[in-house]
């Protein structure tokens, strides 16, 4: 068996793997990065998740504008949606990253950024199925698994069979779902579930839990389910899918409400309840790399593995599953192996987004969570309408929330579901990290009319 020698080996080139493979090359180490796509270089999110996405929501965002612009003294026909030239427009710009994604590597690593499928054979080698039809061995001091997660699908009789969407595959779709169930209430399925109502689609999703966005307050919940409705998206919570099949031209699902039974039909059937590691294939019992009940990798605080030299990064280590969480990572492991410090995820702050229009931005506890920890708080709470700014954008929809440790005056957590959520988040973020009182952001002076603003007023009602 001919074995190529390395210093370091990654598998997997998405935002932590990509981002570490030019720096360990810089430190002068003999790198290596595996890839089993070339069209996946740079990983999901540039390639099926967050940028082909959020290009189709700013899509369906415009179809809602023009279709509103009498709001805004602005008189038009009615929007056409082109799902084709929708789909072109995010290919187009998925299609214009790929090329920055692969030169930044190649010009690191040249034929040692390998396209294939990598699985181990023993404790520090791994087999490379390339995509050329050739099997290579490599091994290495060190490793970096970084291969991501993949669509989670239920077992539910039938399914397979009747045919569903993923969140890669309804990307593709070039014509109008007529009536698309959404399974799965979560934030891949609002988002989704969103966009295709504002497109023109009947939209119906069927969530297990008894709220949706079961990890938010119920208060935050209620509001954007409530907006969601009036965008004519129609809910099922509490359901369990017993049953799928295919009649005609339509997809059946059978599902338990309660003690009653009811049948639902739609032309199309997104299939969104969560994320699969993507470790089937690695063969990780030959390294001796644990995993867990869901296949995830345990890493402690410095994304170590329970193999000494080989490190878990991004979403397959079962943390948040964030792009800028996997370029975090890839900070602490230079931090740790070049740069000589001892960095690790305790006590770092992970900001969410779902990109719903408004936005549900998010950092810290919710008042859930800091009432379970056993913290004496502080809730305030600021209607979007009270902003100025929201009022000249005609997006007064939804609220601001923070939660406030009473003894210490400092943000605990924060939760924004307005217009420029995302954006506005970073300056509580700032103040969290900073670890300064709320007051710090109530005594502000901040730019009028802005929605950062707001915060000035939110923290007002502490």
């Amino acid at each position: 068996m001919d074995t190529q020698y390395y210093d370091d080996i990654i598998i997997g080139g998405g935002k932590a793997g990509k981002t570490l493979a030019p720096a360990l090359v810089a430190n002068g180490r003999k790198t290596a990065l595996v890839e089993r796509s070339l069209n996946m270089i740079g990983g999901s999110c540039p390639n099926i998740a967050c940028i082909p996405s959020k290009t189709i929501v700013a899509s369906a965002e415009v179809a809602h504008m023009v279709r509103n612009s009498a709001a805004y003294g602005i008189k038009t026909a009615p929007p056409t949606v082109d799902m084709t030239a929708v789909i072109q427009r995010k290919r187009s710009v998925v299609h214009s990253l790929r090329p920055i994604n692969f030169n930044n590597l190649h010009t690191a690593l040249e034929d040692n950024l390998i396209i294939g499928t990598a699985r181990f054979v023993a404790p520090k080698t791994i087999e490379v199925a390339t995509d050329e039809g050739t099997t290579r061995y490599l091994t290495a001091e060190r490793l970096f698994i970084n291969t991501g997660t993949q669509p989670l699908i239920p077992s539910v009789p039938g399914l397979k069979e009747a045919g569903f969407l993923t969140s890669k595959s309804i990307m593709e779709l070039e014509q109008l779902p007529e009536h698309l169930m959404v399974l799965g209430s979560g934030y891949i399925g609002l988002e989704f579930a969103q966009m295709f109502r504002r497109f023109g689609s009947r939209v119906t999703v069927i969530g297990q839990s008894e709220q949706i966005l079961s990890q938010h307050d119920p208060d935050i919940a209620i509001a954007v389910q409530r907006l969601l409705e009036r965008d004519g998206v129609e809910f099922l919570l509490k359901a369990k899918v017993l049953k799928a099949d295919r009649s005609g031209n339509a997809t059946e699902l059978q599902i338990q409400i309660a003690e009653q039974n009811i049948t639902l039909q739609g032309s199309h059937l997104l299939v969104a309840v969560g994320r699969a590691p993507t470790t089937d294939a690695l063969n990780l019992v030959a390294a001796g790399v644990a995993t867990d009940e869901r296949g995830f990798i345990p890493v402690n605080d410095r994304l170590e593995t329970n193999v000494p030299n080989i490190w878990a990064l991004g979403d397959i280590n079962g943390g948040p599953q964030y792009t800028h969480v996997a370029l975090d990572d890839y900070r602490i492991v230079k931090a740790n192996l070049m740069d000589g410090g001892n960095r690790s995820t305790q006590d770092r702050l992970v900001p969410s987004c779902l990109f719903i229009d408004p936005e549900l931005a998010h950092v810290g506890l919710t008042e859930t969570e800091a009432q379970q920890q056993g913290y004496a708080i502080r809730v305030a709470k600021l209607d979007a309408s009270g902003i100025m700014r929201a009022v000249t954008q005609s997006q007064t929809d939804g609220l601001m929330k923070a939660i406030v440790d009473t003894e210490t005056g400092r943000i605990l957590g924060c939760s924004l579901f307005c217009h420029e959520a995302g954006e506005v988040i970073s300056t509580v973020q700032m103040v969290m990290q900073a670890q300064m009182p709320y007051t710090v952001l109530r005594d502000a002076v901040l730019t009028h009319p802005t929605m950062t603003e707001g915060l000035n007023m939110l923290f007002s009602k502490v």
